[in-house]
């Protein structure tokens, strides 16, 4: 790449050095600001720095903050709480309910009970009282003159 021996001298080159130039400095006219919302945004926009210089540039759309995640309008934590008081009475609503109808049960069995203790009865009543009763294998007595003494049955 490099040759390898080389005794050139080195090349001096002339440097060429370029000083800014100043602008003179603007002396700002005063002139009446007078504000006017434009009826459109402008392509181009102007400003007016402090010193007077007009500075002349597109117009930069302000940032755009993010989108914030649309919130509910009422709180997990309260619509939880919520859910589970309504569970809760729910569930106390139905124990309720169902002592109600095993109290209710209870009670229908009980008076079937008594149903068929008062059929039974009165059956067995008819079969005593009755003067037609079935005399098949028995005796029958008629207890309006039967006596009784002691204890004791004297028909």
């Amino acid at each position: 790449m490099y040759p390898d021996d080389t005794h050139d001298v080195p090349v001096q080159r002339v440097v060429e050095v370029h000083q800014p130039t100043p602008y003179p400095p603007v002396v700002p006219v005063a002139s009446p600001v007078v504000p006017v919302q434009p009826g459109t945004v402008p392509a181009v926009a102007s400003i007016v720095l402090p010193d007077g210089r007009v500075v002349t540039g597109y117009a930069i759309n302000p940032a755009q903050p993010e989108p914030v995640a649309a919130k509910p309008a009422v709180s997990r934590t309260a619509v939880n709480v919520a859910l589970g008081g309504a569970g809760f009475l729910a569930v106390c609503g139905g124990l309720m309910l169902l002592t109600s109808f095993i109290a209710a049960l209870t009670a229908f069995i009980t008076q079937l009970i008594i149903l068929a203790a008062v059929i039974f009865g009165g059956w067995i009543a008819v079969q005593i009282f009755s003067v037609n009763g079935h005399r098949a294998g028995g005796i029958t007595f008629n207890i309006r003159r039967a006596v009784f003494k002691r204890n004791k049955f004297h028909g």
